[in-house]
């Protein structure tokens, strides 16, 4: 922070109130519940079904729908984000503009032409159709016909109370269509946030059945004889807290919940940080690849602590806890997750704390469950490869930030004031940042020879 900011007395008020990802969540667990209660309703009630634990993938998908509703409704009749001004709506434009139904079959050309193109590319790009991916393709081929015939009626009624009609998908539709005052800066933002969603979605979709399906099936039993099978159990549920909201908020960026996409990352700096995190970048580096192997060797926290029952315990706890505030830091964000967006700011829960929870226990979760310093071969330079190579994998994530950070300082006044705020007061921010000040190059000032 530079000597002449000053940061505000109190924490900027969040874009995202704090109900909104404890509803999602609740809804998830209790579609989560029924699954695994269901051969007991089935048979209370008789139904002539399989009497089984409801953990297929379409029952996945129900569980996006028990998660997004409850969200949805608070985010409208609790917080009235519909009335925000920073949906760029204005329902009073509904009873007295006159429609520009032009403009609208406009927009939907330049829609429709770009679900067309990821199609497109969907089927270029081999990934897609193999492995995990299947599922995504799956969906995403069943939902484009009704995705298709619902965009007609929401983009008529979206655009009465639409301030600028114009917006990203209409330049591209007048670009389509030769139409004049169409902007190649509005068509660049249509298609960053539009290459976000198409990256982002399908590889999301295609990891809630393995997330959802071994909770739902999960033996709690079997589960409860041995503390190294709870510590697992709760880790996958969180896994499966952040995978099912996750998908959700790449799913429902609709403006009347004010979760639409303001901006993407403008800065190939952040999207080349972020993509080598995911397939099918990431399986070249992390994967078959292992250009960045940080595992050689290693056995896990469980190998090294075999038959010290206290030992595994407390160490599972601490691996719980990291695992804990990774989904809280996803579920705060209600229905606005998503990577390499602005999608407004977010100030409470884990990010009252420091600017990056997600990263932060994420990281040091890999030091503690992999412990790569541990190697099976009893190899000192292997154990000192793998630290090489998991700090690598931190200094990515360290990338990330500060190109997430970069976006969103240009972006809000708003962000600005948390950033300020966080150097002065956060828990971990506040500490760096003076350890910073004191490390970082000092600036030699001159003095200029006057005039």
């Amino acid at each position: 922070m530079n000597a002449t900011e000053q940061a505000p007395l109190a924490r900027p008020k969040s874009d995202v109130s704090s109900a909104v990802g404890l509803v999602g969540v609740a809804g998830l667990f209790a579609w989560v519940a029924f699954a695994r209660a269901f051969p007991d309703i089935a048979e209370v009630f008789d139904w002539s079904v399989p009497r089984d634990t409801l953990g297929g993938r379409n029952s996945a998908l129900v569980g996006l729908l028990a998660a997004a509703i409850p969200m949805a409704a608070w985010s409208i009749f609790v917080d009235k984000v519909h009335l925000r001004p920073s949906t760029g709506l204005d329902w009073a434009l509904v009873r007295n503009r006159t429609p520009d139904r032009h403009a609208t079959w406009v927009k939907l050309a330049g829609l429709w032409a770009t679900w067309a193109i990821i199609a497109g590319l969907y089927c270029l790009c081999r990934w897609y159709w193999e492995g995990q991916y299947l599922f995504s393709m799956q969906v995403l081929g069943y939902a484009a016909l009704p995705l298709v015939v619902l965009s007609v009626p929401y983009v008529f009624w979206i655009d009465r109370a639409l301030v600028n009609q114009r917006d990203h998908a209409w330049h591209f539709g007048a670009l389509l269509l030769m139409r004049p005052g169409w902007d190649m800066a509005e068509v660049r933002k249509h298609w960053q946030t539009w290459i976000i969603k198409a990256f982002f979605t399908a590889f999301m979709i295609s990891i809630i059945p393995f997330a959802y399906r071994n909770i739902v099936t999960a033996d709690f039993v079997e589960i409860a004889a041995r503390p190294e099978r709870i510590a697992l159990t709760i880790i996958e549920a969180m896994f499966m807290i952040d995978v099912m909201i996750g998908t959700v908020g790449y799913i429902v960026t609709m403006r009347p919940l004010d979760a639409h996409i303001r901006s993407g990352n403008p800065l190939l700096g952040g999207w080349i940080a972020a993509l080598v995190c995911y397939p099918p970048i990431m399986w070249g580096i992390l994967g078959g690849g292992k250009a960045i192997n940080y595992e050689h060797d290693t056995a896990g926290w469980l190998h090294w602590m075999e038959g010290n029952d206290t030992m595994i315990a407390l160490w599972g706890a601490l691996l719980v806890f990291l695992t804990g505030i990774y989904a809280w830091a996803t579920f705060a964000f209600g229905l606005r997750f998503s990577n390499l967006t602005y999608r407004g700011v977010l100030t409470n829960g884990p990010y009252r704390f420091t600017r990056h929870p997600a990263y932060v226990s994420k990281n040091l979760f890999w030091w503690a469950a992999v412990l790569p310093f541990l190697v099976t071969s009893g190899s000192p330079v292997e154990a000192i490869r793998n630290c090489f190579f998991l700090l690598v994998v931190n200094g990515i994530y360290l990338w990330r930030a500060k190109t997430e950070e970069a976006h969103l300082l240009a972006e809000d006044p708003k962000y600005r004031e948390y950033h300020a705020w966080m150097a002065q007061h956060g828990l971990l921010t506040a500490p760096l940042t003076r350890l910073w000040n004191r490390v970082k190059p000092r600036q030699v000032l001159t003095e200029q020879p006057a005039e």
